[in-house]
């Protein structure tokens, strides 16, 4: 199976609840306004933003639709070209590919969203670009965190820089960039503790890691990456908000795409950020990441089978 089939695969529940719910509004030959109207409300209550909901609904009230087709279908295939339009500009395959010189990045999120995960990931793909990775196990109020860091360093073979458990984050977070410039790295990724948006003192720390990478290099972080779960639903909403507040983000990477039938959330925080969008989590294995694209992330939202 290849990466794309298992990523339309892995988004099957949310494609199959949207195509459902969808088919169970046209019933009629003709879309009138009051079947609009249950387009319009079934489109906010997957989670794709009243904003993008409004502007769907009136491209279909503008389009002229065939009544001999099947509506459903007619309907998908507008949504689908709405996605690409908002999506397209926001692909980001740059950060994947082999930098010239050291790149640092924070890799952020709320508890449980997946980061150290989703960083073993990230790592396998740089290091098959030919970039020499370099890991900082910056969450360092878990004793598992950094174990688990140090387990997915292992396994998909990259160099890792840690310290034992309560020791300062922003601390290993200069020891791994001054190591991989001493070593000619071209990739550190920072693994953070998981912080709730609403807790001052966890996002002072947060910025702390961010400010001490600067002493190092003025540009650095040079990406901060936002990992977000997509069966937070609205909530991530909110996430973005504050977590851009502390420091600007520069892409997004949402996961458990494959565990929620509301993955137009997606679609709302690209409609209302515009911030890059990174990869998409499809599953645990090392494999589950999906480099984004808006085109196949808008054919796997909208497929009829």
């Amino acid at each position: 199976m290849g990466i794309f089939e298992k990523f339309k695969s892995g988004f099957k529940k949310s494609a199959s609840a949207f195509t459902t719910g969808l088919r169970d509004i046209v019933v009629k030959k003709e879309i009138d306004d009051k079947t609009l109207d249950k387009i319009e409300d079934y489109l906010v209550q997957s989670d794709v933003g009243i904003v993008s909901a409004s502007e769907i609904r009136e491209i279909i009230s503008q389009t002229k639709i065939d009544p001999n087709k099947d509506l459903t279908e007619e309907i998908n295939n507008i949504l689908k070209n709405y996605i690409i339009s908002i999506m397209e500009p926001l692909e980001n395959i740059e950060f994947f590919k082999k930098k010239e010189k050291l790149n640092a990045t924070l890799i952020s999120g709320v508890n449980g969203v997946g980061k150290t995960t989703t960083i073993g990931k990230i790592s396998k793909i740089l290091k098959g670009n030919g970039n020499k990775v370099m890991l900082a196990a910056s969450d360092t109020f878990r004793a598992a965190a950094i174990e688990q860091l140090e387990n997915w360093a292992n396994k998909v073979d990259v160099q890792i820089t840690k310290s034992s458990q309560g020791s300062d984050p922003a601390s290993v977070a200069y020891k791994a960039i001054e190591e991989a410039l001493n070593n000619d790295f071209n990739q550190v990724l920072i693994d953070t503790a998981g912080r709730l948006q609403n807790k001052k003192n966890l996002m002072e720390e947060y910025k702390k890691i961010a400010n001490v990478t600067k002493k190092i290099d003025p540009d650095a972080p040079h990406d901060v990456i936002l990992v977000l779960d997509a069966t937070s639903g609205q909530n991530v909403i909110n996430q973005v908000e504050e977590f851009n507040k502390i420091i600007p983000i520069t892409g997004l990477i949402m996961t458990k795409l494959d565990g929620t039938a509301k993955g137009g959330i997606l679609l709302a925080v690209a409609k209302k950020y515009k911030l890059p969008i990174i990869a998409l989590g499809l599953g645990e294995k090392e494999d589950d990441l999906q480099i984004f694209e808006a085109e196949k992330f808008a054919e796997a939202f909208t497929q009829i089978n």
